[in-house]
């Protein structure tokens, strides 16, 4: 089961502020993305800033979009990441393309 994102805002540095549909808010770092394929045209910035709600998951225009079981396992929540700050640790997965 997923959550349906209903909020997205672009941060700085490639990340996005994600609001679920249980009201959590969660980063995810798009960073480990930026040289796949379609992911690559979100290098520019002010493209990046176009994120938008789309179908219970996020999209840019051009149809780039991420999968939201993937934006929901993978983010991470402020608490979550004050922890990894702390320790200098950072999990991000990608999923491999075959």
């Amino acid at each position: 089961m997923y959550w349906s994102v209903t909020k997205a805002t672009a941060l700085d540095d490639y990340q996005l502020e994600l609001t679920f549909e249980t009201d959590e808010v969660k980063i995810f770092d798009v960073k480990p993305y930026l040289e796949l394929g379609v992911f690559k045209a979100l290098k520019d910035k002010p493209f990046f800033q176009k994120v938008r709600v789309s179908f219970g998951s996020i999209a840019w225009p051009g149809g780039i979009d991420l999968d939201p079981e993937v934006l929901y396992e993978d983010g991470k929540t402020q608490a979550a990441l004050g922890v990894a700050e702390e320790c200098g640790t950072y999990n991000v997965g990608i999923a491999q393309q075959g």
